[in-house]
């Protein structure tokens, strides 16, 4: 067979396992694959520029591709990969468009190339055919990435030490050998790395020849690759061929830029890795260090503290790498706020892992504790305690009661802890009332965030965050569920969140109405209603207050609700707003829903989370 006879069949071959060509007839996909030419595309180079004509499309037959974007502002904005039976371009090429985006290979690639008078040809030849399977592609183009169907790359991590010292050194290779166990638990995870004098590679600590790394791919979910403490051949190997870079660094070491990393950024394709930096701390340090310096001069996706020896802070960055981390949402509602814990309790039970938190009013208060590591039973009793300290009513010109009761109790229970020094992200939701937005705490000491989160306007005085006013967040949305799939004005690559999102709805509706007798409400008919039995309701300036300060989050229910991959509602209408003595009830309350909505998890297991559609609201 000559050369191009096995070029031809390479490409059939392709194309007749991939889902959008392999069910043309045979003719048509030897015509195809005879009107296509082979091109390779070494890792970090163009296929595509975003504006030039589109004059081509391509089949991904090995590698992979992402499409990405620069704005004006230099921000660059990361799209889809493509990977192996994918095509791209096909969309600006059939509508005689400019490119909309720039394609780039991720790793080392091969792409067979249809030109348009190659495409004009076959169409003049098979028109029926070849318009019913391009206009098919299209569509599921606009619909989105598919998971199903395409051949799948093996998704890799690049672990880069930056310091050359032994002790970067030995924590590098430590946490390339545990993340490979932990990916392990999501799916097949292989451990690459280069050792000794002969430069002998080994998978997983067994030697593996070099002439079969490609195999790899097909036969894992996960590698990691394990960098040499210098921008060394296989260094500079692995990096062509990992989607995203794992940089390492010590706490308490220099946080500036290293050496690797600056020879590593003269290598095409950097700008396109997805890049997360682990900071090592010891296995005893009581918080993290602050990431604040480690930030600066790197386009970093998130900074992770891990602790040595805490295998659940290995699997949170296993999960976050591989977009499977779970978001809880905690949402306002007074002593009902004790559901949380009961729904957390149940999702321990059942193997959910809970990677970060975000929270308003009540949940912000549970959630921080919960961010600091306190167990399930301790937040019970600390909260308990916390709201029933009770606070004293002031001159009402800006809230009917002082709050320093509240302020001076707060600090004693989060001391002052910063937010970006937990081990595990968190953030408190509140309504900014100087921009009419919702303002997201992710950082500062906790208890200010908590304190902001927990301020109804009206009730307590608003939180001063550099002049602007900040209240309870129910005001906008009660359950931050927003909050937590995006952080605003940054990429989509760095969301906050980047997986599952379980949100929990704490706020029971009971209806706002005032008996159809009374004419008018005044201070006298309010007393009637709560000295004789009998008397016509009439609500107080507490529920008009929780009522006004709910009415804007309410109208987003449906939102919110579309927004989360499970959304919890317990049913606590029995239950006051105040009803604090009934703490331990009200978590049972959330503990027995869970379990209910647990059991119709079909796809629930330890190692992945829920991934049912949210549950119909009740009214």
């Amino acid at each position: 067979m000559d050369e191009s006879a096995q070029v031809r069949e390479r490409i059939a071959a392709m194309l007749r396992s991939s889902p959008v060509f392999g069910p043309l007839s045979d003719a048509l996909r030897l015509a195809l694959a005879a009107a296509m030419r082979l091109h390779a595309v070494p890792g970090g180079s163009p296929l595509f520029h975003e504006g030039e004509p589109a004059d081509s499309m391509a089949v991904v037959l090995s590698g992979g591709l992402r499409a990405w974007r620069q704005t004006p502002a230099g921000e660059l904005l990361l799209y889809n990969q493509f990977h192996p039976g994918q095509s791209v371009g096909e969309l600006a090429m059939i509508l005689q468009q400019a490119r909309a985006q720039h394609v780039t290979a991720l790793r080392d690639s091969v792409v067979a190339l249809l030109d348009r008078p190659a495409y004009e040809g076959l169409l003049l030849q098979h028109p029926l055919e070849l318009n019913r399977v391009m206009i098919k592609t299209v569509a599921d183009r606009l619909r989105g990435p598919s998971d199903s169907g395409e051949q799948r790359l093996a998704q890799t991590f690049l672990v880069v030490p930056l310091a050359p010292d032994p002790a970067t050194c030995h924590a590098a290779a430590a946490l390339a050998r545990r993340l490979s166990g932990a990916l392990g638990r999501l799916g097949h995870a292989g451990h690459l790395l280069e050792r000794g004098p002969e430069a002998t590679l080994q998978l997983d600590g067994q030697p593996w020849p070099r002439e079969r790394l490609l195999e790899l791919d097909d036969s894992h979910d996960y590698l990691v690759y394990e960098a040499d403490a210098v921008c060394s051949d296989w260094t500079r190997y692995a990096f062509r061929h990992a989607d995203q870079l794992v940089l390492v660094g010590r706490a308490g070491a220099p946080a500036g830029l290293s050496a690797i990393e600056r020879q590593l950024q003269q290598e095409t394709g950097w700008s396109l890795k997805r890049q997360h930096l682990a900071l090592l701390h010891p296995a005893d340090a009581r918080e993290a260090e602050a990431p604040a310096p480690w930030a600066g001069g790197r386009s970093l996706e998130r900074i992770y503290p891990l602790r040595e020896g805490h295998d659940e802070d290995v699997a949170r960055l296993a999960r976050f790498l591989t977009g499977q981390a779970v978001g809880l949402v905690l949402g306002g509602g007074g002593a009902r706020g004790f559901a949380h814990l009961g729904v957390l309790r149940a999702l321990r039970e059942a193997g959910v892992p809970v990677d970060l938190i975000g929270g308003n009013s009540m949940g912000a208060l549970i959630g921080a504790q919960l961010a600091q590591g306190h167990d399930i039973a301790t937040v019970l009793a600390q909260t308990r305690r916390f709201a029933t300290g009770g606070e004293r009513l002031t001159l009402p010109l800006v809230s009917l009661v002082g709050g320093r009761r509240i302020e001076r109790d707060l600090r004693a229970l989060f001391g002052e802890q910063q937010i970006e020094r937990l081990w595990r992200p968190f953030f408190a939701a509140s309504c900014n009332l100087s921009r009419g937005s919702t303002t997201v705490l992710d950082h500062g000491p906790l208890w200010r965030a908590v304190l902001a989160s927990n301020s109804p306007a009206g009730l307590l005085p608003p939180v001063l965050h550099d002049g602007e006013l900040l209240v309870d967040g129910a005001i906008l949305e009660n359950v931050p569920v927003q909050a937590m799939r995006v952080r605003l004005g940054t990429p989509l690559e760095r969301r906050r969140g980047n997986g599952q999102v379980i949100a929990i709805d704490v706020d029971a509706r009971a209806e706002l109405r005032a008996d159809p007798q009374l004419h008018r409400l005044s201070p006298g008919s309010r007393l009637r209603a709560l000295l004789r039995r009998g008397a016509p309701a009439v609500p107080g300036i507490a529920d008009i207050l929780y009522a006004a300060g709910h009415v804007g989050g309410a109208s987003q229910r449906g939102r919110t609700i579309a927004q989360a991959d499970v959304y919890l509602q317990p049913d606590l209408r029995r239950y006051a707003l105040m009803a604090y003595a009934r703490a331990q009830e009200i978590a049972d309350e959330g503990y027995r829903h869970a379990l209910e909505q647990i059991e119709q998890w079909q796809d629930l297991t330890p190692s992945s989370p829920p991934t049912s559609q949210p549950t119909p609201a009740r009214e």
